[in-house]
């Protein structure tokens, strides 16, 4: 080979360097830190982070090839959530997904890793955004209750038992959504000609005792609002409804209640990764608005709804997306 075809060689490998390197840096494994809010076993998450992996994939980030996915279970537990807020942040993630109450110590934790947010109920008085339409900052997301949807919970009560007078709100008092759910039911409790009796979540003891003692004569209904705690609780909330013989709204996903009524949360984590791949493609979280939800789920139980004596209109029955029979 002569001199002048191998530094002809040389000059052209050369210039394909810087886009050999931009194409190898592009290719990186990203990392992004996910806060769930129930345990690891529980199906309700692991169908969150299952459709969370699927939003992803459509947008071209598959865990394992081009990202790696770190994920932390509190468990409904604040020193849990503030433990691994920490440890997320160690690990350099390109974003961190925050459940609900858990963006409050994300957001604590760090001013510059981006943070997306669902099952959010008001991040605007939460004080996580400046603005729906222009968050600023390092946060955005996609808010799940509308406080509006609060007073729908107690008028479908009153459809499938309009004796119902006293209704047991039960409610995490500890936590913005919780006092916001419960003050909205009460704005038009008078309304429904109904008294809300604050029933506690934090601890199993609270949860029986409030919800026994609200069970007494035949006028007595409940609402369940929709917090981490609540969730958690949910299937002893359900053994107590139905041994009490007390006629139940959920405000989140819950088919063994006679009446569940909440945004699909399944599609919030699929949206969610959307927004997750528009950051990792280098859009700014505080530019992107927070989006209310899309989907709402009516799920009406009528096993449920028999075994405590109710009927439930054909007229609810048409309006539902489902129907447990």
């Amino acid at each position: 080979m002569t001199r002048r075809k191998v530094i002809a060689l040389l000059s052209g490998a050369a210039a394909t360097w810087p886009f050999a390197a931009r194409a190898q840096q592009s290719e990186r494994m990203r990392r992004i830190g996910v806060i769930m809010s129930l345990a690891a076993n529980d199906p309700e998450d692991q169908g969150r982070v299952a459709a969370l992996r699927q939003g992803l994939q459509e947008v071209g980030w598959t865990d394992g090839r081009n990202v790696r996915i770190d994920i932390r279970w509190p468990a409904g537990n604040v020193e849990r959530v503030r433990k691994y807020a920490a440890e997320l942040i160690a690990l350099a993630p390109d974003v961190i997904l925050a459940t609900g109450d858990t963006t409050g110590p994300v957001q604590q934790a760090t001013h510059t890793v981006p943070i997306v947010f669902v099952l959010v109920a008001d991040p605007v008085s939460s004080g996580y955004v400046v603005s729906l339409n222009r968050p600023g900052g390092n946060t955005t997301g996609f808010s799940f209750v509308e406080y509006g949807i609060c007073g729908k919970w107690l008028e479908l009560l009153k459809q499938v038992a309009p004796h119902v007078t006293r209704v047991a709100v039960l409610r995490d008092s500890a936590v913005p959504t919780g006092s916001g759910q419960f003050d909205a039911i009460q704005s038009v409790a008078p309304s429904f000609g109904v008294v809300l009796i604050p029933v506690g979540v934090r601890e199993v003891d609270e949860i029986e005792r409030g919800v026994t003692e609200i069970a007494h004569g035949s006028s007595a209904g409940m609402i369940v609002t929709a917090t981490t705690l609540t969730i958690i609780h949910r299937e002893l909330i359900s053994a107590l409804a139905s041994r009490l013989q007390l006629p139940a709204v959920y405000g989140f996903n819950y088919a063994s209640g006679v009446i569940s009524y909440a945004p699909d949360t399944i599609d919030q984590y699929r949206r969610a990764a959307q927004y997750i791949g528009r950051i990792l493609k280098g859009e700014k979280p505080g530019d992107l608005p927070v989006q209310n939800p899309t989907k709402f789920k009516l799920v009406i139980n009528l096993k449920t709804a028999k075994a405590l004596g109710l009927t439930v209109p054909l007229t609810l029955q048409a309006a539902a997306d489902e129907v447990i029979e």
